[in-house]
């Protein structure tokens, strides 16, 4: 079997963002796999790593906000969120970011737009943990066009961290 034929898979970046409040850190990261699932009820889902700070804090709020990364971002802004871990950083700090209708911020630069959901179900996929959500808010932000994974592999020359859902060690 060549597990390569999965990066032909079309997806783009995305920054999920969780605040469980209660003066608990937020939990912001990159994945690619964010998914609109079904137009009537709005839902989309998402799907984070067990072991990723920002998984925990998604299951403590109950809700998550999902922002497109767009083509402006830079590997630093893609450093910042999927290189590095919530638990000790503040990835907010910095960078303009604004909070949608859930509490969730997102960021406010480099992204294209984004949707803020109250988790409707959760789904253990093994290692990860896909959160469905139903759709309270979204807005456009920028016409800068949605970075790819392709364009992140191609022209941003980045790489897939190994607790990504799309890493395949070959």
């Amino acid at each position: 079997m060549d597990a390569t034929a999965l990066f032909k898979f079309s997806s783009g970046l995305y920054v999920v963002s969780a605040n469980p409040g209660k003066g608990e850190r937020v939990g912001a990261c990159i994945v690619n796999t964010g998914l609109q699932v079904t137009s009537s009820p709005l839902q989309v889902s998402v799907t984070v790593n067990k072991d990723n700070f920002t998984c925990g804090a998604i299951e403590r709020a109950g809700h998550f906000s999902l922002a497109v990364v767009d083509e402006s971002a830079d590997m630093l802004f893609v450093g910042r969120f999927g290189f590095r871990t919530s638990a000790s950083e503040d990835k907010y700090d910095g960078i303009a970011s604004a909070v949608a209708a859930t509490g969730d911020p997102y960021p406010a630069e480099h992204t294209c737009s984004f949707v803020a959901c109250n988790v409707v179900q959760t789904v253990d996929v093994g290692t990860h943990l896909t959160f469905v959500g139903e759709v309270v808010d979204a807005g456009n932000l920028s016409d800068v066009p949605p970075m790819t994974y392709l364009y992140y592999h191609t022209t941003l020359k980045g790489k897939t961290p190994p607790k990504a859902s799309s890493y395949i060690g070959v």
